[in-house]
């Protein structure tokens, strides 16, 4: 009989956060090593969500890599690139716990009030006793971390964003013309794995339902400016309430999507302007 029969192995995280190199990381955001103060954490997701982009061109083009952090940290760091939620919450907890914050992996339903699903990726984070909602990979969401407290609202590069506690259940809203907006809806206990999010990843990466697997979307965020680019129209929204929307060309798809930050290897670019080539054309005129 083996040895190892009835033997207790120790339980592993299944994280593998020591594959994150953290000062590579920090040079690539342009932040410090600091201690794990609340401040460091604002900065810190600030600092994150103005260097690397949401974008899901690999998810389009069908050659994602995965979740692993391997994977997460040579595309989002070492080659500059960007990448959706699951990619940027698993490489921020990963940094974060290696600077010696308390990290809790969630999953939240995105757009409550309207049945949406539990696909979006967001980390409750501890910082000098006092837990905060990190949403590096909400797209056009948070600028900066948020205190967990029940009614507070917070200025998000322009637009109030609000926490209203339920019970364990939370529920971040943004302000719109029409109100309160539910954004998407978490439950702080409930801890997920990486196999969870390998779960949700496959659905939102391949499934014909998913907004990912049809459209090209790129969205980033700093004070003031929410810039996206969705399918062909590249849209500006400014905190004041400008609107401007223009039409992106493929000829000029390059020349947006460094503005964006995105820059593409040849042959990823070529790939993508026959992906939405084709899209266009097989779309019936207006």
């Amino acid at each position: 009989m083996s040895s190892r029969i009835g033997r207790t192995a120790p339980l592993a995280s299944g994280w593998d956060i020591e594959l994150v190199d953290v000062d590579e990381y920090l040079a690539r955001v342009g932040h410090p090593r600091v201690a794990p103060t609340a401040d460091a954490l604002r900065s810190l997701h600030e600092a994150h969500v103005r260097t690397i982009p949401f974008e899901n061109v690999d998810v389009l083009l069908g050659s994602h890599r995965g979740l692993g952090l391997d994977a997460i940290t040579d595309k989002l760091v070492r080659r500059r690139r960007g990448g959706y939620c699951f990619e940027h919450a698993l490489l921020f907890a990963a940094v974060a716990e290696q600077l010696g914050y308390q990290v809790t992996r969630l999953i939240s339903r995105v757009q409550p009030h309207r049945a949406g699903p539990r696909t979006h990726m967001s980390l409750k984070v501890r910082a000098e006793g006092v837990d905060h909602l990190v949403d590096v990979g909400f797209g056009s969401g948070l600028l900066t971390a948020m205190p967990l407290r029940d009614g507070i609202v917070v200025d998000q590069a322009g637009w109030k964003h609000r926490l209203t506690r339920d019970g364990r259940r939370w529920t971040l809203a943004k302000q719109t013309g029409q109100g309160w907006e539910p954004q998407h809806l978490f439950d702080e206990d409930d801890e997920q794995r990486p196999i969870d999010y390998q779960v949700a990843h496959h659905y939102v990466s391949t499934h014909p339902g998913s907004p990912f697997t049809h459209q090209l979307i790129v969205i980033r965020l700093e004070p003031g400016l929410r810039r996206q680019l969705i399918g062909g129209t590249l849209t500006e929204e400014h905190a004041d309430g400008r609107l401007v929307e223009a039409p992106i060309p493929l000829e000029a798809l390059e020349d947006t999507l460094r503005s964006l930050d995105v820059v593409l290897d040849r042959g990823e670019l070529a790939e993508l302007r026959a992906r939405i080539g084709q899209r266009r054309d097989s779309e019936p005129d207006a």
